[in-house]
Parts: C-alpha cells; sequence; structure tokens
C-alpha cells in the first residue's frame, strides 16, 4: 500500500484535509507517549503531555518549514513540552537531581503492561537516576535512533556534548544496574 509521505500530510492537513492530520497524529502517537513516558514515568502526566503535544503541532504546523524531518520538529516540540511539565511540576527541584523516591511502574499504563521483563523494568529505574538533559540524549539515541549531530541540533548543543552527555549517562545507568546485581 502506498504511505503518504510527512511532508504530503502536512501540505494536506494545512489545506484543511482532516484525514491527513489524523493519519500524522496515528503515525507517531505510540512514540510520543513512549517518550514522554519515559520522561516523566507516570502514565496520566504522559498522555497530558502527549496531547499537550499534538496541540502544540497543530497550531504550529503552518510554520514547519521542512528544513528537517517532521518526525525531528515533532519531537523538538516534545523535548520542550518535557521541559515545560518539569519546570511547573518541580519548580524548586534541579533538573539534575534524583528524585526522592522511584516512581512505581503504573500498572494501568500500556508501556507498563509490556514491560513486562525484569530487565525492563530495572532500565526504567535505572533511568531515574539520571538528569533529566542525560535522559533525553539517551532517549534520542536508543529509542528515537538518532544520530549524534540530530541530537545536537535537536537541543541546540554540540555534536560533542551530545557525546559526552550519552557517555555519562551510560555510566550511571552500569552503576546503577551492576547495584541491582550485587
Amino acid at each position: 500500500m502506498f504511505e503518504r509521505s510527512d511532508e504530503t500530510l502536512v501540505k494536506q492537513a494545512l489545506k484543511g484535509k482532516k484525514s491527513a492530520w489524523v493519519t500524522l497524529v496515528k503515525r507517531y502517537e505510540k512514540s510520543v507517549y513512549n517518550y514522554t513516558y519515559r520522561m516523566v514515568n507516570n502514565g496520566d502526566d504522559a498522555m497530558d503531555l502527549m496531547q499537550d503535544i499534538f496541540m502544540a503541532v497543530f497550531r504550529n504546523l503552518a510554520s514547519f518549514r521542512g528544513d528537517s524531518p517532521f518526525k525531528g520538529w515533532l519531537f523538538k516540540i516534545a523535548h520542550y513540552r518535557c521541559i515545560e511539565f518539569y519546570r511547573k511540576k518541580r519548580p524548586t527541584q534541579s533538573l539534575d537531581e534524583a528524585p526522592e523516591q522511584l516512581a512505581e511502574g503504573d500498572a494501568t499504563c500500556p508501556e507498563y503492561q509490556m514491560s513486562s521483563s525484569q530487565q525492563a523494568s530495572e532500565l526504567q529505574r535505572a533511568m531515574q537516576f539520571l538528569s533529566f538533559n542525560q535522559k533525553l540524549v539517551v532517549e534520542l539515541k536508543f529509542f528515537q535512533q538518532c544520530t549524534f549531530e540530530d541530537i545536537a541540533a535537536q537541543l541546540g548543543i554540540s555534536t560533542n556534548t551530545a557525546k559526552s552527555r550519552l557517555y555519562s549517562a551510560l555510566d550511571k545507568l552500569k552503576d546503577q544496574l551492576e547495584v541491582g546485581y550485587v
């Protein structure tokens, strides 16, 4: 079956074709939800963020220039919405501080139900010890399969900074995962 490109769908959505917008949302809703869930570790907050992100994308669709892929633009908006969430939710806590208590998995959340393996839950626990910036780089590199150049462009940092944050995050993850096996 012929699949329309994101850019074609954006152009059609801007012309008022509702089905094009619905196709874009369906194409990315699972990825955006999973991204927000990994960032906030709460199913309800992730769902609210996902809706907020798609509303922002819809309102700003006319500003999409097509210089970069739609997916990158979408996740840049998701990135900023996650930062706003943290600023509103935890105004007195630094984004680099580890949370006092680790959030328990939400049994009603589809992603939690899918991640029934012990390794996935251990990884999720360990990711809570990463700073927000480290989480973002891990998310973009491993879950969104972005290159270091894409990560740098999306976050407005140098490629070397993206690499440094990733390797630092991997060291922290390794330490946290080893603690679970000692």
